[in-house]
């Protein structure tokens, strides 16, 4: 796996080969075959194994202060190597590969957004949050905005910018 990061980051994932995978590593290509099915299954485990700390939610009961904090500290972390270049990497390669589509969702993206919406149900129960507003659209209005301006629009993903995202969301989500 760290072959593979390093492979990465230095040709890209486009040129990135389980070949040269295995020559870096030292192993027989039919080692790595044997263990992932794809170029891409081997990529999203090895993203997945840098363990990158600071992904949990603080609960200082202030929600939007957590909130701040959680997504600065990813923002911080796709905004400069490894860890930025390699996600973009996968979140690309998701889009042709089902099944690493699939595994990205289940293993990062779903237990993120599962984290999220728990810290947003604790501070609903707090009365921090409007009593119906929908959780599961929250998580989307927030993570949508970070995708659109990291992807699309290629904008860098400032502290600034998730600021203002987190005020424009709260002044719709908080107790009337």
């Amino acid at each position: 796996m760290r072959a593979t990061l390093e492979l990465g980051e230095e040709l890209g994932y486009a040129r990135l080969s389980i070949e040269a995978v295995a020559a870096r590593a030292g192993a027989g290509k039919h080692t790595i075959y044997r263990r992932w099915t794809s170029k891409g299954a081997l990529f999203l485990d090895s993203l997945l194994s840098l363990n990158e700390p600071g992904l949990d939610y603080p609960d200082t009961g202030d929600v939007i202060a957590d909130l701040r904090r959680q997504i600065h500290t990813a923002v911080d972390l796709l905004s400069r190597p490894p860890m930025g270049p390699l996600y973009v990497a996968l979140l690309v390669e998701a889009q042709h590969d089902p099944q690493v589509a699939d595994a990205l969702d289940e293993r990062f993206i779903a237990p993120q957004a599962e984290k999220t919406i728990a810290r947003l149900e604790r501070a609903r129960e707090q009365g921090q949050l409007a009593p119906d507003f929908d959780l599961d659209l929250a998580m989307a209005i927030l993570s949508g905005p970070l995708y659109f301006q990291h992807l699309i629009a290629r904008r860098p993903l400032t502290h600034d910018w998730v600021d203002r995202l987190i005020d424009t969301l709260f002044a719709g989500m908080g107790p009337r």
